[in-house]
């Protein structure tokens, strides 16, 4: 079967790649955000080498407000005695109340909505998660005998739309954010976020690491995220012709999920504070190519003849404040987490359609 083979040989490379994982033999590992897309990798990672990796318990809390994947409810039948799922609002309820909890090992802060489409639907919540159940997850481990590693997943969207200058973009770059915008909710918490994983390790010494994620996709981003990944895969597996509401002319690098997961495990086991940009270096190629790449990868897989239309958006604030181009500097996660992406963006695009052809048949 091409999808349970496709997360299974995109489980194995991440394995493979990251070389620190005897660090997590005893661990309790708690994940915010389960049922998200970063969640799908993260917890079929931990449960499928569990054995391997000699993990005591995953903990997996999500407040399902975009739904309850059946992926995971598979994953708690699969694995009943290592898999604990909750309900739980990480801005509101107690963390002290999930059993095993308090003895976390290592925590995976992914709680918050990533799609543009869903933030702006959701503002207040996004906020809530990255600002206000951050410092209450943070508040409940400062002085955890048990942390060895808490890791922050932020976004390359605190850059904003950088000057030209400043791409690639390293980790220094301050950023050209605006904080009164459509988009601003999710930027300007993710920036407020990585000040309170600041203020936490000067002062108390946690071991926070902050990753800034480019551009994921891949298996687990399903076809409803809205995020440019998906809305052109859902085109090619109805066979309809792609509609692009710009003139295609922004850029970005595309970084496919296994070399993504890969490096956010890196930057969980470094266990201090530092923070490292995640994403693929190259290439950088604007939007109308990736939908070039999806119908010529769609053409090879099912005959997929539809064609590609730029149009206008009815929506005014649909592209406001959208960077102009996006591309990562990651030097300084090469140097200092060994982290080295692979997998080209023609080669994650033929893996992501397998895989989502085969799960909605």
């Amino acid at each position: 079967m091409i999808t349970q083979t496709i997360v299974d040989e995109d489980l194995q490379r991440i394995y493979q790649s990251v070389k620190e994982n005897r660090c997590f033999y005893d661990a309790t590992i708690l994940i915010t955000g389960c049922a998200g897309f970063l969640g799908f990798y993260f917890t079929h990672y931990f449960l499928h080498y569990g054995e391997n990796l000699g993990i005591k318990r995953v903990i997996g809390l999500d407040n399902f407000l975009l739904g309850k994947p059946q992926w995971i409810t598979k994953l708690c039948r699969n694995y009943p005695e290592l898999f604990y799922l909750k309900s739980f609002d990480i801005s509101n309820d107690h963390i002290e109340k999930i059993e095993g909890a308090k003895e976390a090992n290592y925590i995976i802060h992914a709680a918050s909505i990533a799609s543009p489409t869903f933030y702006r639907q959701y503002p207040l919540e996004t906020i809530d998660a990255n600002i206000w159940g951050l410092r209450r997850l943070l508040d409940s481990y400062n002085g955890s005998n048990f942390l060895r590693g808490f890791l922050f997943l932020s976004s390359s969207e605190i850059y904003g739309d950088p000057d030209p200058d400043y791409i690639p973009t390293n980790e220094e770059y301050r950023g050209y954010v605006t904080c009164t915008g459509p988009r601003s909710c999710y930027d300007e918490s993710k920036r407020f976020g990585e000040t309170l994983c600041y203020v936490y390790a000067k002062s108390y010494g946690m071991p926070i690491t902050i990753a800034r994620p480019f551009n994921n996709y891949g298996p687990g981003m399903h076809l409803g995220d809205s995020r440019l990944p998906a809305d052109l895969a859902k085109c090619i597996l109805e066979m309809s012709d792609i509609i692009l509401l710009s003139d295609g002319s922004p850029t970005r690098t595309f970084c496919y999920i296994t070399d993504a997961i890969g490096g956010y495990l890196k930057c969980l086991l470094y266990g201090k504070y530092d923070y490292f940009n995640i994403g693929i270096d190259k290439p950088e190629i604007k939007v109308s190519k990736l939908a070039e790449i999806f119908c010529s990868v769609g053409n090879e897989l099912f005959g997929y003849t539809g064609k590609i239309y730029y149009e206008n958006s009815s929506d005014p604030e649909y592209l406001k404040d959208n960077p102009n181009r996006r591309c990562p500097d990651i030097l300084k996660a090469r140097n200092k987490l060994g982290y080295d992406p692979k997998v080209g963006v023609e080669e994650g695009v033929r893996r992501y359609l397998q895989f989502l052809s085969k799960e909605n048949n």
